[in-house]
């Protein structure tokens, strides 16, 4: 699985729209093996930072090196190998049934031109089991609600079997009894199998629960960055968010929750 050191090393990291600076020389490691938080305000840069670490967006300038390794060096193959990402929007056209979308991630495993095996069809039928979906894998994915295609997109992504998997509101569209249902299998692979999970939250509370650490962006740059603890506190979220709250933990999420002030 990952190598618990500099999984990933960005240097200088710089990114633009046509009409406006996105990312302004970001510079970070992190570690593997890690359950990180992306957090910050609409327009600061989060969804282009996980484009960049896909390598679904050049940069304008700056470097970023994967388990020691520029990520330009690496094929799509190796990547689609190595991380997975669930989109914080996906559309599909095609009639393609939840089985044949779940069943896409398996690709970059097979041989070239080599249909799925025994093997690969178990794995789906577990992973779709885990989401909650074995009853849909038959519909087609345009017919689905959009939790309910959500998570066929975030059961693509497990049965990718990748140590690094990128969330992008992954859990946004899901009601709160499936988003804490796959929040927990996520936490439980970064627990058991030290893979590493990069999540943009929203909801700021949900993400202290499940984190290892917490990435406060602001006008493109990482503002804050350090264990859940440390950094969730009331000066972080004025400073980020221009709030005033309390933090308090709570036993009931075995973690700091903030609680706004109206």
């Amino acid at each position: 699985m990952n190598d618990t050191k500099d999984l990933f090393r960005i240097t200088d990291l710089r990114f633009r729209y046509p009409d406006r600076d996105v990312i302004r020389g970001l510079s970070l490691t992190l570690a593997g093996g890690r359950f990180y938080g992306l957090l910050g305000p609409n327009g600061c840069g989060k969804t282009t930072l996980l484009d960049l670490l896909m390598r679904l967006q050049r940069p304008d300038g700056g470097q970023v090196h994967f388990r020691g390794r520029e990520l330009k060096a690496y094929s799509r193959l190796e990547l689609a190998r190595a991380m997975a990402l669930v989109p914080q929007n996906f559309y599909i056209n095609f009639p393609f049934t939840v089985r044949q979308v779940v069943m896409m991630g398996r690709y970059p495993h097979l041989p070239r031109f080599a249909p799925p095996g025994p093997d690969d069809r178990t794995r789906v039928d577990a992973v779709l089991e885990t989401a909650d979906i074995a009853a849909l894998a038959d519909k087609q994915v345009t017919t689905l609600s959009g939790g309910e295609r959500q998570r066929v997109i975030i059961a693509r992504a497990l049965v990718q079997d990748t140590d690094v998997i990128l969330l992008d509101e992954a859990t946004s569209n899901l009601d709160i009894r499936h988003a804490l249902h796959l929040l927990n299998r996520f936490r439980e692979q970064v627990d058991r199998q030290q893979r590493t999970v990069i999540a943009v939250f929203q909801d700021i509370n949900l993400a202290a629960m499940y984190c290892d650490d917490l990435l406060f962006m602001k006008d493109g740059q990482v503002a804050v960055h350090g264990k859940t603890e440390a950094v969730l506190n009331p000066a972080t979220l004025s400073d980020i968010y221009g709030v005033s709250a309390q933090v308090v933990y709570r036993n009931e999420a075995q973690a700091p929750q903030v609680v706004y002030r109206r």
